[in-house]
């Protein structure tokens, strides 16, 4: 006797929504985070959070929405974490943040007023990276890179579409050196693929001041050569660097 197969159903919207809404309450907030996060909603700022895009050692990103139903991206930075000791080195020599309490809320807090500030001079150099929108404490609320409600993959998951990719990601890199900033971070995890390469996570970002900067640039432009190659397109080191320094 023939067996007879069932058909799944696919899910329905209502289930896709169940699952994300989920997800996000998987995400333990503490009672201070909730409080942050009722205070914009109080304010206007974020109409209400939808699901996690986003998640690392150090902060998890969010989709949320305005009052008016524009998405936006909440970032909210880990307190419960040990990774940011090891990343002293790009908060000490800032001039923009004098004495630094060793205190795991404060260095934290300092992380994402940091990146804040790092987003704010790449939206006036016209770099291609988030808008900033607003900070409180150790949440950023930037813009929402993606299409229809759904985030841009980043270049790990895609590869490069092509020489034109590199010499965005290069052209952003100058802006900002002109303006003052090195990204510090910079590798195929950290740029969205849009209809151009946006540059995200700023939080180790640091002032041409700082006594690193040249050395963390230096890296950065070997890390997105390097990456690069891989896929047949190949730029001279030291002519870039002289060019990125004009």
């Amino acid at each position: 006797m023939a067996r007879r197969v069932s058909k799944r159903k696919a899910p329905s919207k209502e289930d896709y929504q169940l699952k994300e809404r989920t997800k996000l309450e998987s995400y333990v907030f503490d009672r201070r985070i909730m409080l942050l996060l009722s205070s914009m909603i109080k304010k206007g700022i974020l109409g209400g959070m939808d699901y996690p895009i986003s998640t690392g050692k150090e902060a998890n990103v969010f989709r949320a929405t305005t009052p008016d139903g524009t998405f936006v991206a909440v970032k909210i930075y880990k307190i419960t974490t040990a990774g940011f000791e090891k990343k002293m080195s790009y908060l000490e020599g800032d001039p923009r943040f004098g004495m630094i309490k060793r205190n795991e809320r404060e260095i934290v807090k300092l992380f994402a007023r940091k990146e804040f500030k790092n987003l704010q001079i790449c939206e006036r150099a016209g770099v291609h990276a988030p808008r900033p929108f607003y900070l409180s404490d150790d949440i950023v609320v930037m813009e929402f890179l993606g299409e229809e409600g759904m985030p841009y993959a980043t270049m790990n998951m895609l590869g490069p579409r092509g020489e034109s990719d590199l010499d965005s990601i290069l052209e952003d890199i100058r802006k900002m050196y002109r303006a003052g900033l090195v990204h510090a971070d910079i590798s195929e995890y950290n740029v969205m693929l849009g209809p151009v390469p946006y540059l995200i996570d700023f939080g180790q970002g640091v002032v041409l001041a700082h006594p690193n900067a040249e050395k963390f640039l230096e890296r950065d432009i070997r890390n997105i050569l390097h990456y690069f190659e891989k896929f047949g397109i190949t730029r001279d080191f030291e002519k870039t660097m002289k060019w990125i320094k004009g």
